[in-house]
């Protein structure tokens, strides 16, 4: 709905009643709205906030929001911005997923500074209520207002606006990590962690090994250094703002992680060492019921990467062990393959049982995803190189047809991913064994083939556009 410049709320109000030939009386009894306020609202002594537009535009037959352009003129045009009218406007759009009028708002209001704590104050009510793309905004809003500022709000800006870019998509992770890891320092110390782990994450999905291990490391010693201060006599009894998990978790975590670093280096007596590390819990003064629960969760997961980092340097006869330690454990399930491929693909082990027992699970996970309590753009990723790890197994028993087959469901999803990686693997194996192919997996290969290519122009055009 396009409406002149010179319209204004009030005038639409008046237009309609005498249209319709009401009073003020019934159209108050229409909105639900005092008559008293409606009569001052067309005299202008009284402006009308948000929740009573809604209910005047209902009561007038009209869409929500169809007079949301009149209200940013009338709140940030026509008048001083008055915020008690503006916050509860960018929620409401939030709602209604009404950006344009969101980017609108900002736009104007930035002008002033000073109204950047309150944006940044919204932004953090829509971030917890998962309305991220509506907190975008404001967190960018707000980022560019302060950019030339050493701010820990700009700080936690970016770090939102980091978890808000993390996707399928891994090259926009990766470009979502570089720019916020330069904010890390900037945080508070607690917040530090949390922000640590988040990137440690996204360059385990990403396979970037060494920023991995570097960043895990930097995060437990700061973790060290913050339980330390927890725990000492000087601050007993004292408050202390714990970050969204026990802080010992992240000193564990460190170590977990740094011991994934080893396996993919090939460096199993040292992934070993790691598992120790965060097997041994003595140290953990926690002992109630969340610390409990985390801590039987890393006692799991040293049982498993034990398992695996024996595994992996060539202990065949703990395979079954680990099999059966795993199964009952959905969540864990995935993760042990991942790792079982790959053993079986580097000292040809004979896996056709197991694939068979979970084969109703890998066909399930190539259409919803792996199950798992680990991220999701970690699992995307480590599935993608799980089923070309597949496709090579089969290959290797000159199950052709089958091979093939997990060839192509591997770069469509790596193509679903954006896995460079993996697509280029995945072309490889092809080529490899294109005179094997049926004619069905030609065309197949070949429609996946163009998708890539028009993923890898879009590509350019973004580093184009971005240049």
């Amino acid at each position: 709905m396009n409406l002149q410049a010179t319209t204004t709320i009030q005038a639409e109000i008046e237009s309609f009643i005498f249209k319709e030939g009401l009073t003020i009386t019934q159209f108050a009894e229409l909105t639900g709205i005092n008559s008293g306020t409606i009569s001052s609202i067309l005299n202008g002594r009284r402006s009308v906030a948000v929740g009573q537009l809604d209910r005047i535009t209902a009561a007038m037959g009209r869409s929500e929001g169809s007079y949301y352009d009149l209200y940013v003129d009338e709140c940030l045009v026509h008048s001083s911005p008055n915020w008690r009218r503006l916050g509860p406007f960018l929620m409401r759009c939030a709602e209604l997923d009404k950006l344009e009028y969101i980017k609108r708002t900002v736009h104007l209001l930035m002008d002033n500074l000073s109204y950047a704590p309150m944006v940044f104050e919204v932004a953090e009510r829509l971030f917890k209520d998962n309305k991220w793309t509506s907190a975008a905004i404001l967190y960018e809003s707000v980022a560019e207002s302060e950019r030339y500022q050493h701010s820990e709000r700009l700080a936690l800006c970016q770090y939102r606006l980091f978890k808000i870019a993390l996707s399928e998509d891994q090259d926009a992770n990766l470009r979502a990590a570089v720019k916020f890891e330069p904010y890390v320092e900037r945080l508070d110390e607690i917040d530090q962690l949390d922000a640590l782990k988040d990137l440690v994450n996204t360059y385990s999905a990403l396979r970037i090994w060494d920023k991995m291990d570097k960043t895990a490391e930097e995060m437990g010693r700061k973790a060290e250094i913050q339980y330390s201060r927890k725990h000492s006599s000087e601050r007993k009894n004292k408050p202390f703002r714990e970050p969204s998990i026990p802080i010992f978790c992240y000193v564990l975590y460190s170590n977990l992680m740094r011991g994934v670093v080893c396996e993919e280096y090939g460096q199993y007596e040292q992934a070993l060492h790691y598992v120790s590390l965060y097997s041994n819990m003595d140290w953990v003064k926690e002992n109630d019921d969340e610390a409990l629960f985390f801590k039987q969760k890393f006692r799991v997961w040293a049982t498993a990467n034990e398992f695996v980092s024996r595994l992996m340097a060539g202990e065949i006869r703990v395979l079954q062990d680990y099999v059966d330690y795993i199964t009952p454990m959905e969540n864990e399930i995935f993760k042990a393959l991942f790792r079982i491929i790959e053993a079986a693909n580097r000292y040809q082990i004979d896996i056709d049982e197991i694939l068979k027992y979970f084969e109703q699970q890998i066909a399930a996970a190539c259409i919803t995803g792996p199950k798992s309590s680990y991220k999701k753009q970690v699992m995307d990723n480590r599935f993608a190189h799980f089923l070309s790890d597949l496709a090579i197994y089969h290959l290797n028993k000159q199950r052709y047809m089958i091979g093939i087959k997990w060839v192509l469901e591997s770069l469509a999803y790596a193509l679903k991913t954006n896995n460079d990686i993996c697509i280029i693997r995945c072309v490889g194996l092809f080529e490899q064994f294109r005179r094997v192919a049926s004619e069905e997996q030609q065309k197949q290969y070949h429609k996946l083939i163009g998708e890539v290519q028009l993923q890898n122009e879009k590509k350019i055009s973004f580093v184009n556009r971005s240049n």
